[in-house]
């Protein structure tokens, strides 16, 4: 009896040693942490749809971003959720259009507390948070502070009207005024405003939130993490007149015979090339490349503020219109993602896309489950190969002097200006890009689709007290 309770001993004894001497494999949740990307969103501000090499551009150079184009993904259809910066903004983070989100005009709107964020879904998912830039949803205090909503650390401008200035007396850091060597001057008319001219410019903003992003991807490498990089180039200086396109340099331009704004505008486009060029070699010494979903786009069309004249670039490329325009080359952007190794390089898709895509896609990748309601579709299938679902409509409004509207639908794009009770354009932008050729009296069957669906698009807007434009 006992030699049988020995032996089996004995017998368990070897088994536990050749189980030691197998191959280990990582338990499943260790294996599965692996396959989740790191995400990191890279968003432009007020850049067109033709402002890039890789989408036509001619003068201004931007070969780390083409480069971006050839090793990944080029979209040719992707939309911004607005016009402007807010509501633009606000499309993005919550995952619903405009006419459902809080946001629809660009006033200083917090986001409320059952508003859910790209980065709560993500932070609940265990990824790192961070937001670098401009967020625009709301004030130190407020309910809409990144760090209320979902970002674990934030650097940066609250609000669009502070983020005119690249050399602001401070930026934000979690709720904390970060004190800069810039002094700036309050426009006379308005000394509390927000925004003004520095009169000492010592830290250019851009490159402060180049110089986080990296440290953060640094200190971050382990992963997975989400790093929003909200840079608020080629924005301008709205408070600086013709000269508010800031920049520390005008190199490579400083030679060109073009107009001193335009040489500037030029400039600030490639500065934040280098930056991205920067960040991409950054995940490559790390050796985080092949496991980071790198996206980059821009908030909207390309303005005509500070000097800037978006003719001289032909920033809209083939597109009708500027920032503020309900026409495509307000709304339509430029969408490139990259991931070496799982995303084929080199490709362009037409999939029509917008903003309110990325929190359903953003949780797909993370391997989380995406609020219910959204009007946002994942567009994974279409980085990864797959059967690729498709939007019926998509829309879009705008409030200034008026209700401004928009709609997708197929092949077409209509457009309502400044009043719901106005009669709809009608565009075929198969055979005119351009939006040139009103055809809405020859197709009176796709107007009446398109206002039957206008019926139940939106819901009433929000007012809340408190809000600042």
């Amino acid at each position: 009896m006992r030699y049988g309770v020995k032996l089996s001993r004995l017998l368990m004894l070897f088994l536990l040693v050749a189980a030691s001497l197998l191959p280990r494999q990582a338990p499943a949740q260790d294996a599965a942490e692996t396959q989740r990307p790191n995400i990191i969103y890279i968003m432009a501000d007020d850049l067109g749809y033709g402002d890039l090499g890789c989408y036509g551009q001619q003068q201004i150079q931007t070969p780390n971003i083409d480069r971006l184009a050839a090793e990944g993904l080029r979209f040719t259809n992707c939309y911004a959720g607005s016009t402007v910066c807010a509501p633009s903004r606000c499309a993005l983070m919550t995952g619903l259009h405009t006419g459902h989100c809080l946001v629809r005009r660009n006033w200083l709107l917090p986001l409320r507390p059952q508003d859910v964020t790209v980065g709560e879904v993500l932070q609940e998912a265990g990824y790192g948070t961070a937001l670098i830039g401009k967020w625009g949803l709301g004030e130190a205090g407020t309910t809409g502070a990144p760090n209320k909503q979902g970002f674990d650390e934030f650097f940066g401008y609250l609000n669009q009207v502070h983020a005119h200035n690249y050399y602001p007396e401070f930026l934000w850091h979690n709720g904390q005024r970060h004190p800069l060597d810039n002094v700036v001057v309050r426009p006379a008319r308005n000394p509390n405003s927000q925004g003004g001219v520095a009169s000492r410019r010592e830290d250019y903003s851009h490159d402060l939130f180049t110089e986080a992003a990296l440290r953060y991807v640094d200190e971050h490498r382990q992963g997975p993490f989400f790093l929003y990089l909200a840079y608020t180039i080629p924005h301008a200086n709205n408070e600086a007149g013709r000269q508010g396109m800031e920049v520390p340099s005008l190199e490579p331009y400083a030679d060109k015979d073009w107009p001193e704004p335009q040489k500037a505008h030029a400039a600030m486009i490639t500065r934040m090339d280098r930056d991205v060029g920067r960040l991409m070699a950054k995940l490559k010494e790390l050796g985080i490349d092949e496991r980071t979903v790198v996206l980059f786009t821009s908030d909207n069309g390309p303005h005509r503020e500070g000097g800037a004249d978006p003719e001289f670039f032909n920033s809209s490329g083939p597109l009708r219109g500027y920032k503020r325009s309900m026409h495509d080359g307000g709304i339509r952007v430029p969408m490139i993602v990259r991931q070496p190794g799982r995303i084929e390089p080199g490709r362009t898709t037409d999939h029509v896309c917008a903003f309110w895509d990325f929190l359903p896609t953003a949780a797909e990748l993370a391997g989380a489950d995406a609020p219910e309601g959204l009007d946002g579709i994942s567009f994974v299938p279409t980085l990864y190969g797959g059967q690729q679902p498709r939007h019926e409509n998509l829309y879009w409004e705008f409030h200034e002097s008026g209700i401004h509207q928009a709609v997708r639908h197929g092949r077409w794009k209509a457009v309502r200006k400044g009043n719901v009770d106005a009669p709809l354009e009608l565009y075929d932008l198969s055979v005119d890009l351009g939006e040139q050729n009103n055809i809405a009296a020859e197709h009176p069957k796709i107007v009446q689709e398109i206002e039957a669906y206008l019926e139940t698009a939106r819901t009433p807007e929000v007012r809340l007290e408190g809000a600042e434009r």
